[in-house]
């Protein structure tokens, strides 16, 4: 686009200061600059600002009315459960050898709070074995894939789970060359398809959009929501044909199990929640734990206008959050959100068509930026504007079909939130939680594992406790890190 045009569109949206230094750039700033607004959906940006503001104002003046999940939404898994759950297993296995089964991993976000720059997918632990997320997640990947071509009889290395790895700006080059270094740790490179999260300019209060530089927009990260206009993108901006979408497509994936990269015991494509997801018809489902007590700091899953939705722990009042269920004693509002989900492709694909209505969530920030119109550098102190985000959870009231299974929180749920040392989500309780959680998968085989001993079971020797009845019988004495099943005989 000429940049007489490109400039008349940008006036045209309000927009036009951002043009104010254009005469002071160089020749390379100004082609660096007008890619970029070339790029931008300005229209758009003004939309969504125009609509996060309006939901924002009607939120705080409208009564909604927020009720816990009814009985009938949701199911658990539990040991009175093992039938069910063993059925759903079979049909998610079945599923996972047809090639039906995909992944999606959120793994935008960098090791900050961890002092580490790195995404955070490649973070260490502690483990005895040192091995980071990635590592984890895809021998998860490799094991399960193995489970299902013996269980279901299939040819060697003819199931397929393929593993779609959404980064950021900030993580994309990182993110590859990290797989790349490490072999993909395993798995065939060509079902390890990366894609980037989208962006939205940074705005000021009144919608104007910032610039961080004479010759750069002010942009920030979409929200872990952006996933669904990410699908949508082309992977490679010389092949405009390829998206994620479309290559679930071109493989005939039906099913996709998305969830964030920073919880160590994360079941990949868990075949148990594929096959509930699948026996209930289900478009949509969401993997939830209980809250662990009435005001834990976590959004939950609930209902909001007899929608289903995820609602804030600040949006949900003292009662409500202390009410329990007067037959179990139960808290009424206890389905935890931890990022888990299912789809259907068919709902994945659907999601263009409702997009518009979806309001983005405003988040007010310190976002240093170029003073118009003398162009001074500024680092605020207090916050100046505005981030707009989606939420992924944004689509749940526009699912046709939902469901939701609770899991145990030791099972299938420890996050990677804060800093080493903090005593809470931090890298030493994501340590301890895996090893116990081995250290369960070896009692339930029937082993006895002694005090103080901590065995670090590859995902390549177990996914969930299976493969182990050799045990049987044995008491452990030793420590160690446990690669192949026989490895075992010596601790």
């Amino acid at each position: 686009m000429a940049t007489d045009a490109l400039r008349s569109r940008y006036e045209a949206a309000g927009q036009g200061h951002l043009f104010t230094f254009w005469q002071q750039l160089s020749e390379t700033e100004q082609t660096a600059l007008a890619a970029q607004l070339e790029a931008i959906d300005i229209e758009r940006v003004n939309r969504v600002y125009a609509k996060a503001v309006s939901a924002e104002r009607e939120l705080a003046t409208k009564e909604e009315v927020i009720e816990p999940l009814p009985q009938d939404a949701s199911d658990r898994v539990t040991p009175q459960s093992s039938s069910r759950e063993a059925e759903w297993r079979a049909t998610g296995l079945a599923a996972i050898a047809r090639g039906e089964v995909g992944v999606l991993l959120m793994a935008g976000g960098q090791g900050t709070r961890l002092g580490s720059s790195a995404p955070k997918g490649c973070y260490d632990i502690g483990l005895p074995s040192h091995k980071p997320l990635f590592q984890y997640q895809a021998e998860r990947i490799a094991r399960l894939q193995q489970v299902a071509q013996e269980e279901e009889h299939k040819p060697a290395g003819s199931v397929v789970v393929p593993w779609y790895i959404m980064t950021s700006g900030p993580t994309r080059l990182a993110t590859e060359e990290f797989f790349k270094a490490n072999g993909y740790f395993g798995l065939r490179s060509e079902n390890v398809i990366f894609f980037e999260q989208g962006t939205l300019p940074c705005l000021t209060m009144d919608g104007k959009v910032l610039l961080e530089t004479k010759s750069r927009v002010a942009v920030a990260p979409d929200g872990n929501g952006g996933l669904y206009a990410a699908l949508r993108t082309p992977l490679s901006p010389t092949d405009k044909t390829r998206s994620v979408l479309s290559d679930l497509e071109s493989r005939k994936v039906l099913y996709v199990h998305a969830y964030c990269v920073d919880n160590c015991l994360v079941r990949v494509a868990d075949p148990v929640f594929v096959g509930y997801g699948i026996s209930k018809q289900a478009d949509c489902a969401a993997k939830v734990v209980p809250k662990a007590y009435p005001t834990e700091s976590v959004g939950v899953v609930a209902q909001r206008s007899s929608k289903f939705s995820v609602v804030e722990y600040s949006e949900i009042s003292a009662a409500q959050a202390e009410a329990r269920d007067p037959n179990t004693g139960e808290l009424l509002f206890r389905a935890g959100n931890i990022a888990n989900h299912f789809y259907t492709t068919t709902f994945l694909r659907s999601v263009a068509s409702f997009e518009d209505d979806l309001a983005f969530h405003i988040a007010r920030k310190k976002i240093p930026h170029v003073a118009l119109p003398d162009g001074t550098s500024v680092k605020p102190t207090k916050p100046n504007g505005m981030k707009l985000e989606m939420f992924v959870f944004d689509v749940f009231p526009y699912t046709t079909r939902f469901a939701v299974l609770e899991v145990a929180r030791t099972d299938e749920f420890s996050p990677l939130k804060n800093a080493p040392g903090t005593g809470s989500d931090d890298p030493e309780t994501s340590r301890r939680d895996l090893l116990a959680q081995h250290r369960r998968f070896l009692e339930a085989a029937g082993a006895t594992v002694r005090e103080g001993v901590e065995i670090e079971l590859s995902p390549l020797v177990t996914y969930s406790g299976e493969g182990l009845a050799p045990v049987k019988g044995k008491t452990f004495t030793r420590s160690g890190i446990v690669s192949a099943l026989e490895e075992l005989d010596v601790l």
